[in-house]
C-alpha cells in the first residue's frame, strides 16, 4: 500500500516538534507533501523556524515549511512561553535551520495542495490553532471535498481544560476557526487532553529515548526535559502529558486508540468558556456526529511506537 499524504499544519512547540519527527521516520505510512506553520505556542516567525530545524535534525531538507497565519481569525494572539519556554522548543540546543522557508504562503500552498490531492484525498494532521486550516476552508470552500480526513490535536471534556477552566489551549486561540473546521463535513479524528493525558512520558520513557542517542533522540529526550516540568508541577505526575505525536500515532497504529462517534461543537460566544468542545458523548441531543472523539490509549503501545520509530534515526537500538 502507498503511503497516506498528508499535510502536518503546526505551532513547535516540543510536543508538535516530536510528532514531526514520528511523522517523518515513517515514510513507508505517511508522504509528507508540505508543513504549514501557524501561530500558536510560540509566533510565528518562531514556530516555521522550528518547524525547519526539526526537517534538519530529521534529514529530511526536502519537506518544504510554509509559513500561515501569525494571528486567529478574529481575535487577539494568545501564546504560550509559559509552557514552551521562549523559544517555543527551550531544551535542545538550538540552530539555524538550512531547511529552507517557502515563499509561499501557507493558506496558498493548502489550498493548492488540497486541490491536487489524488483520488483518495489528503489527510490533514493539525497540531496547533486551526487557523490555517479554516482560512483555506473559507478562501475556496470546495476544497474541502478533496479532504480525506482531519486528524488533530485540541478540545477537552471529562479532563477540563489547560488554559482556561473548560478549554484547552489549541482551540481557545482561535475558537472561530475551530468552530468552523469542526463544520466543515470531512471526517473528524480528535485527540483532545482525554487521551492526551493518558500518554504521561515518565523519566524512565524518556531515558529509553535518550538512549537511543541519535540526533533527533536527543534533542527529543532535551526538549521533554523542559516541556514536562510545567504539566508534572500542575498535574502532579511524573512527567508531563505528550499531547501532539498521538496524531501521527494514530495515523500509524489506530489499534492503539479507542473512540466513539460524537457530535463535537465549540462554543465562540461566551467570555466564560470560549473555545470550549462541547462533546456529545452520549447522543443526548440530536446534532449529527460528525467527529471520531479518542478516549483511550495504550500508552506503553504509543510510547513503544515512537522509541521504535525514532531509532530509526540511528544510534542505539531499543
Amino acid at each position: 500500500m502507498s503511503p497516506r499524504p498528508v499535510i502536518i499544519d503546526c505551532d513547535p512547540g516540543q510536543d508538535d516538534a516530536v510528532a514531526l519527527f514520528l511523522a517523518m521516520a515513517s515514510p513507508e505510512d505517511v508522504d509528507i507533501v508540505g508543513i504549514t506553520a501557524v501561530a500558536g505556542n510560540v509566533p510565528l516567525a518562531l514556530t516555521q523556524r522550528n518547524a525547519r530545524i526539526m526537517c534538519d535534525l530529521a534529514g529530511r531538507a526536502d519537506v518544504p515549511v510554509f509559513a500561515g497565519c501569525d494571528r486567529p481569525m478574529r481575535r487577539d494572539s494568545v501564546t504560550a512561553e509559559h509552557v514552551h519556554g521562549s523559544t517555543g522548543i527551550d531544551g535542545m540546543d538550538l540552530f539555524d535551520p538550512a531547511t529552507p522557508l517557502s515563499d509561499r504562503h501557507a493558506v496558498d500552498f493548502l489550498v493548492e495542495a488540497i486541490k491536487a490531492a489524488p483520488d483518495e484525498g489528503i489527510t490533514l494532521v493539525a497540531t496547533g490553532p486551526l487557523t490555517n486550516v479554516a482560512t483555506a476552508f473559507g478562501r475556496e470552500p470546495g476544497i474541502a471535498a478533496n479532504v480525506r480526513e482531519i486528524v488533530l490535536m485540541g478540545g477537552a471534556s471529562r479532563e477540563g481544560g489547560n488554559i482556561t477552566p473548560s478549554a484547552e489551549f489549541n482551540i481557545f486561540v482561535d475558537p472561530d476557526a475551530a468552530d468552523a473546521v469542526f463544520r466543515c463535513g470531512r471526517p473528524l479524528v480528535v485527540m483532545g487532553l482525554d487521551v492526551t493525558h493518558q500518554v504521561i512520558s515518565t523519566p524512565a520513557r524518556v531515558a529509553a529515548i535518550a538512549a537511543l542517542d541519535n540526533p533527533v533522540a536527543r534533542a527529543t529526550a532535551s526538549m521533554l526535559g523542559f516541556f514536562h516540568r510545567h504539566d508534572s508541577a500542575k498535574y502532579g505526575t511524573e512527567g508531563g502529558p505528550l499531547h501532539d505525536p498521538c496524531t501521527v500515532a494514530w495515523l500509524l497504529s489506530p489499534g492503539l486508540f479507542e473512540g466513539k462517534p460524537c457530535n463535537v461543537s465549540v462554543e465562540t460566544a461566551s467570555s466564560l468558556t470560549a473555545g470550549h468542545t462541547a462533546v456529545d458523548f452520549w447522543h443526548v441531543t440530536d446534532r449529527p456526529r460528525n467527529a471520531l472523539w479518542v478516549h483511550s490509549v495504550d500508552a506503553d503501545g504509543f510510547y513503544d511506537l515512537l522509541t521504535r520509530r525514532l531509532a530509526r534515526f540511528g544510534g542505539r537500538a531499543p
